[in-house]
């Protein structure tokens, strides 16, 4: 066989391997889906419940805003990207969802201070001293502006947004955290990925909003990459405000998942931005490096915490298995792999997915479970809690079907054709 048939006969192989992935994520958000609106409604009240048993049976009516927010941009970003999701009772329930955030996700309006946990018909139960609430509220609104047309959205969502951006780069008090004696000023990974992902929301085809945040977005990338320390060798969760290492437990603590959803996020932002130099640094930063350091060689999946000294890590949940950790990398890797062609990036697409497909997937009732031990049994037979909600997986579902999508669009590469024989020289 020539070296161009063989050539061929791959390339066609890999996209038959593309089709049947596409074709797999596919139903697999249908199936999805459908749990989350056949089982997570509140008709009475707005807004979604989220703990929900193995079979969607709901155990606690409390409602967490960081989960409705979610879910309304889910539902949102499903309606306005997929035909098929473009029908009334997904729309409909994702502005009930928005109203009930608008009623009632405030603490002390006209106070921006959002709530943490509400019962079920609105009542404040607990507040963080975070921005994430605030930060899926804002996700939200602005979905439902570009979904539903509605300006009143989009004026709030900016309007929250400046607020957050006050309180990340000129003052926390508001927020409410005490200022102790010896306590570190940290900078958790979190919080300028969470303001880099806002960027993007709502700079999105709005010219005038993404050249008010785009000193922003550069401002995050610059926060989320001091995470990088020990010459290049590990991605750090925690750092101080300069940029340097943190002593103890705290500043040797590294989440796999989390840098690998940076990652995807710092590429979205290198790619705006056209800087390939970036794009390979957060490829071989926050995709690859996480990913080796971060795989279970003997079980398979990734862990949830892990100490860059390789001291056992202080979370009694690090060796889990987690859902968020590997659709974020399913993300990253093809993501990685359709920006660049890098054929490593798509086997470590497959190999995630294969994994995750098989260990979260529940086969009976839908959806994933969220927690497994570090083998690959299930731990919490619940689809939905405090953390998990319609979000990641859906999310990551959505994202790998678009992308094999336009991955399978793109023209097949022509092989090259094989050299002529070399002529004889004249004898």
């Amino acid at each position: 066989m020539s070296k161009a048939l063989r050539a061929q006969q791959d390339m066609e192989k890999e996209r038959e391997t593309l089709q049947a992935w596409k074709e797999r994520v596919g139903q697999e958000l249908d199936r999805v889906v459908a749990f989350w609106m056949e089982h997570s409604h509140d008709q009475e009240h707005g807004g979604f419940f989220t703990c929900l048993g193995q079979d969607g049976q709901v155990y606690d009516d409390l409602k967490y805003v960081w989960l409705q927010g979610r879910q309304v941009w889910m539902y949102c970003r499903l309606y306005r990207t997929f035909e098929r999701f473009h029908h009334a009772q997904l729309l409909d329930a994702a502005k009930a969802g928005g109203e009930f955030l608008l009623r009632y996700a405030r603490v002390a309006p006209p106070g921006k201070k959002c709530a943490f946990v509400l019962t079920r018909d609105g009542r404040p139960v607990k507040v963080q001293r975070t921005i994430f609430s605030e930060c899926f509220y804002t996700m939200a609104m602005d979905e439902l502006w570009r979904t539903t047309g509605e300006a009143r959205y989009q004026t709030e969502a900016v309007e929250m947004m400046d607020q957050i951006v006050h309180w990340v780069r000129e003052d926390a008090s508001e927020l409410g955290r005490p200022q102790l004696q010896g306590a570190p000023a940290v900078e958790p990974m979190a919080v300028p990925m969470m303001l880099l992902n806002l960027v993007e929301q709502l700079g999105e085809a709005d010219e005038e909003l993404a050249g008010k945040y785009a000193e922003l977005g550069d401002w995050c990338a610059r926060r989320i990459l001091q995470h990088v320390q020990r010459d290049g060798q590990a991605v750090l969760e925690n750092v101080s405000e300069d940029g340097k290492e943190l002593s103890g437990c705290l500043g040797r603590q590294q989440n796999p998942g989390h840098a690998l959803e940076a990652g995807w996020f710092l590429l979205r932002h290198s790619i705006r931005k056209g800087d390939p130099e970036l794009r390979a640094h957060v490829v071989d930063k926050f995709l690859l490096l996480p990913f080796h350091s971060g795989w279970d060689p003997d079980h398979g999946g990734l862990f949830y915490f892990q100490d860059a000294d390789d001291f056992c890590p202080t979370q009694l949940e690090w060796a889990m298995k987690l859902w968020w950790p590997h659709s974020e990398a399913m993300i990253a890797f093809l993501m990685g792999y359709s920006d660049s062609g890098d054929p490593e990036l798509l086997r470590l697409f497959y190999q995630v997915a294969e994994y995750t497909f098989c260990q979260f997937r529940d086969p009976e009732y839908g959806e994933w479970f969220g927690y497994l031990n570090r083998e690959g049994k299930v731990a919490l037979t619940i689809k939905g809690g405090p953390f998990k909600g319609c979000f990641h997986v859906p999310r990551c579902l959505a994202m790998c079907e678009e992308m094999l999508g336009a991955l399978l669009s793109r023209p097949a590469p022509v092989p090259a054709p094989a050299p002529a024989p070399a002529r004889r020289g004249a004898e």
